[in-house]
């Protein structure tokens, strides 16, 4: 191994460890978002980095934040019950500019046959009220695709 090899391999093993990076959007009409703010601040003292929209984002808003932003999870909150018409337009968003490593998750109001719908188009998990924020996080830990 040469110099430059080893020092390389000491720089990599003294980088700071990237914090996960989660989008907190609430998307479509809901005003309510008290569920969005408790898990957005479970998920920063659990340690990852949260960027949280505030209400009524659209798809657009949502995929464009979470690039901008360069996440590594979206969590979608919605209780509006359009969760079948923006959830897929944010899918289909993400699929048509190539981005396949951003775990999308959503949580809210999901009757059970929804949940297998949104999970056949590429959500990672449901969360419907109730779920421990425990659960929501070790989710995201042993989930997400770590960026460098």
């Amino acid at each position: 191994m040469g110099r430059n090899a080893s020092l390389l391999s000491t720089q990599t093993e003294l980088a700071p460890k990237r914090r996960i990076k989660v989008l907190v959007a609430k998307l479509g009409l809901d005003g309510h978002d008290r569920g969005a703010k408790v898990v957005a601040r479970a998920l920063k003292d659990a340690g990852m980095e949260v960027v949280y929209t505030g209400i009524r984002q659209t798809p657009e808003q949502v995929v464009n934040a979470a690039i901008q932003e360069d996440v590594d999870a979206i969590g979608i909150s919605i209780l509006s019950g359009a969760h079948m018409a923006l959830i897929p337009r944010v899918m289909q968003m993400l699929k048509e500019k190539g981005i396949d490593d951003i775990l999308v998750t959503v949580g809210g109001t999901i009757p059970t046959d929804d949940i297998v719908k949104l999970k056949s188009i590429g959500v990672a998990e449901v969360f419907i009220p109730g779920t421990p924020l425990s659960e929501i996080i070790e989710f995201i830990k042993n989930n997400v695709k770590r960026k460098q």
